[in-house]
Parts: C-alpha cells; sequence; structure tokens
C-alpha cells in the first residue's frame, strides 16, 4: 500500500495548494516577532531624572535651557572618571523656596558648603523622561530600584515560552494540529488586545504570560503543520523559509515601531491583525500525516484529493489507500520518556537542550542590551534583522551538502567567540559585534 510521500510524488510535493498553505503559514511565523522581541520596544528605557517639584517653575521663571536646569538642579555621580547626571538620586532641598537665584541656586539653601555637601534622596514624586513616546518603563515607572520588573517582564513571556511548547506539543499530537494552531491563534490575539489596555503591571504580567503560553506553542504547531504538508525533499527548505519570515517580521516591527512611539497603541497594532489568522479554519485543512497516524484514513484521503485538486491534479485510482505508515501489529505509543531511555538517544537530547538554551539565551540577551546600548534603536534593531537572511541563505545552500553538524557547529563558534571579544570592543563599536553574533536559535 502507498504512503504519503509516494501519493505527494504524483500530485505534487510542493506544488500550488502547498505554496498557499506555506504563505500564509508564514504570516503566522512574523507575527510572533513582537511577542518573542517586542520588549526592545514596549520596554524601551529613555533618559530620565527625577522629578523635583518646583525645578519646572523655577526653570521657567529663570529662563533655563535644559542643559542649564539639569546643571543646576540634577546632581552628579564621579563614575569611571566621567560625571554622569544622577538618574535615581536628587538634592534634598525644597525648589519652591522664594527668592532663589537663577545663576546658583544652591547657594542659597544655608548650611551647605557647596553642592556636594547637599543630602541626596530617593526619587520620591517620579521621574522626567526624555521622551517623546511612551513605554511600559516610563508608565509605571521600571527604574532604578524597579529595574528589575521589566525583566521579569520579559522572564514572564519565557516562562510562558517553556510551558506553552511543552503543553501545546501534546494538545498538537492528541487533538490535531489545525484545532490546536486555532485555539493558540485566538487566544494569543485577545491576550494581546487585554495587554494594550492592562491598568496595572501586575495584569499586564499576567496577559504577557498567557501570551507566551500559546504564542511559541502556536508557532510551532504551524512549523509542524508546513513541513506535514510538503514532500520530504522540500521540508528542510520550507523550515529554513518558514524561521526567515520570523525576521521578515523584524524588519516590519522595526517599521512599525518607528511611526507608532506609544507602547499600547504599539501592542494594539501589532495583535490586532492575529484575528484575521482564524480565518485559517477555512484556508488550511487538518494535516493529512497527522490523521494518518491516528488511523483516520478516510478523512487523510479527502484532504489529499484537495490538494491534488487546488495542484491541478488527480490522484491515480492504484494510490487510493493509505498505508498507515506503522506496523500493523503495534500501535506506538510516544513519550517524553522516548527522548531519555536508551544512552544515545539521551546524550543527543541533552546536546540539543543545551544548544537551544545556549542560543535563546545569547539572542534575547543580545536583544534586551539592545535597548541600553544607545544610538537609534530602531536602525539598530533594522541593521541586526538583516544579519539573518544571509545566515539563512548559507544554510539553504549548505545543509544538503555538507549536512547539519558543521554549519550548526560553525554558527555556534563564530557566535560564541565575537561574544567574548565584546568584552575589548569600545561601546561605540557594540553594534558591529551585535551584527557578527546576532543569530537566531
Amino acid at each position: 500500500m502507498p504512503t504519503l510521500d509516494d501519493i505527494l510524488e504524483h500530485i505534487g510535493e510542493f506544488d500550488l495548494f502547498q505554496k498557499r498553505a506555506f504563505f500564509v503559514l508564514c504570516l503566522l511565523s512574523a507575527s510572533f516577532t513582537p511577542i518573542y522581541v517586542g520588549v526592545v520596544f514596549l520596554g524601551f528605557t529613555p533618559e530620565h531624572r527625577c522629578l523635583s517639584p518646583g525645578v519646572a517653575e523655577l526653570s521657567s521663571r529663570c529662563g533655563w535651557s535644559l542643559a542649564e536646569e539639569l546643571n543646576y538642579t540634577v546632581p552628579e555621580q564621579g563614575r569611571h572618571g566621567e560625571s554622569l547626571s544622577s538618574q535615581c538620586r536628587r538634592y534634598d532641598v525644597d525648589w519652591n523656596t522664594t527668592g532663589l537665584s537663577c545663576t546658583n541656586p544652591l547657594e542659597n539653601f544655608t548650611g551647605y558648603g557647596n553642592r556636594s555637601s547637599i543630602p541626596l534622596t530617593p526619587c520620591q514624586d517620579g521621574w522626567v523622561y526624555d521622551s517623546s513616546g511612551s513605554s511600559i518603563v516610563t508608565e509605571f515607572n521600571l527604574v532604578c530600584e524597579d529595574s528589575w520588573k521589566l525583566d521579569l517582564f520579559q522572564s514572564c513571556v519565557n516562562i510562558g515560552f517553556f510551558i506553552g511548547s511543552i503543553s501545546i506539543g501534546y494538545v498538537a499530537d492528541r487533538f490535531g494540529r489545525k484545532l490546536c494552531l486555532l485555539i493558540t491563534i485566538l487566544v494569543n490575539s485577545i491576550s494581546g488586545v487585554l495587554v494594550a489596555f492592562a491598568p496595572s503591571y501586575t495584569w499586564m504580567l499576567i496577559y504577557r504570560f498567557i501570551q507566551g503560553l500559546v504564542s511559541k506553542g502556536g508557532w510551532l504547531t504551524g512549523y509542524i503543520l508546513i513541513t506535514e504538508f510538503v514532500g520530504l525533499s522540500y521540508r528542510r527548505t520550507v523550515g529554513i523559509v518558514y524561521q526567515v519570515a520570523f525576521t521578515v517580521g523584524l524588519l516590519v516591527l522595526s517599521a512599525i515601531a518607528y511611526m507608532i512611539p506609544h507602547w499600547r497603541w504599539l501592542q494594539l497594532t501589532v495583535t490586532l491583525p492575529n484575528f484575521f489568522f482564524l480565518l485559517y479554519y477555512w484556508c488550511l485543512p487538518e494535516s493529512p500525516r497527522w490523521l494518518i497516524a491516528q488511523q483516520k484514513n478516510d478523512k487523510a484521503m479527502k484532504i489529499i484529493n484537495r490538494i491534488a485538486k487546488g495542484n491541478g491534479k488527480k490522484v491515480p485510482p492504484s494510490l487510493q489507500s493509505l498505508n498507515p505508515e506503522e506496523e500493523d501489529g503495534e500501535k506506538l505509543s510516544p513519550s517524553f520518556l522516548d527522548l531519555v531511555r536508551t544512552p544515545q538517544i539521551r546524550k543527543h537530547t541533552l546536546i540539543l537542550m543545551y544548544t537551544w538554551f545556549t542560543s535563546s539565551v545569547l539572542y534575547q540577551g543580545l536583544i534586551m542590551h539592545m535597548g541600553i546600548a544607545g544610538g537609534n534603536i530602531y536602525l539598530d534593531f533594522f541593521y541586526s534583522a538583516l544579519v539573518e537572511f544571509p545566515a539563512a541563505l548559507i544554510l539553504i545552500l549548505t545543509i544538503d551538502r555538507i549536512g547539519r553538524r558543521y554549519p550548526w557547529a560553525a554558527a555556534n563558534l563564530v557566535a560564541g567567540a565575537a561574544c567574548l571579544i565584546t568584552a575589548f570592543i569600545p561601546d561605540g563599536e557594540l553594534l558591529k559585534l551585535l551584527l557578527v553574533c546576532h543569530h537566531h536559535p
């Protein structure tokens, strides 16, 4: 009896129907970008200083420029020989005192010999941010003692990725790829809108965690679905290009973030298009390979005929019966224990787990650092995304010729070496190293 791959050789391994399905699933891959790396723009930290009551009125009365206001009213801290304006402390004085001098207002406070002896206090009245837009940092004041909350925001997404990738993978195997994909799209879209309207930091964390819980699993389900639609010889290529679509999403995200510098509107703009993916209910069929594995050959055959029709071909009568692709006398029941059951499989599993862990940490570490590296964050993000295109091209050209291990080892070696060298590169040259070791796991 023929297998699905035998039939695809006659009706098209990657013809018009599969190309259409591949295109619409690539849109899903690109839409995953704002969740995975959106913190760069949603959590951008601009230059900031303590809000000191009375300073704005005094500056207006004296006609100070911004530089003069900072020089007169903001304390400085000496760090590594440089003089940096303090972002987390302010002078413990009353700027509403009458009769303050416009040339040296601090001298009016008696009892202090010079400004270095004036006591400092934390930013009790909030902060002033040098930004025309807004981010979760500026809205919820995630700076100074609360700067760790920005890391927690991204950590909640990553925890969701971890839990969701495991649980949703099981759901996709148990109930089907299409149903799993549609559920994750719906939950991801609703939770993304809720993030945009979150009334507090805590609710924003909860909604973002839910997004992480379903989005990575949905992205992986789309990856599995398209590789199960095509013939064996096209699986590697569509898998790589599916991830290239993610890179296209990086470019689009940087442009949208540039045009919409307010985080709530940005979140809403990148989330609402996800509702259109619910049209996949009519656009995409269930995976015929999954149906065959579930011994639903009649349903699988209907989808195969649909694929053949979409490709302008017909299934030959001799191929109308399907082989379930497993031994008749034994139905396999795979489990997570299969990944560690034998020493060889256990070794491969641990190596791959370690590789994915280090790649993810490196990638997200570079992305997070981009927000504090200075310069034009939009251009930096755009340029770093462009580097992924030649990397994908090299992978496509080499993977069938020299295998997977050598490109994989070379990429990790170069990335690791480049990131070690960053300790010896001046800050102004940081982008150069980001471009070298920026790679997608």
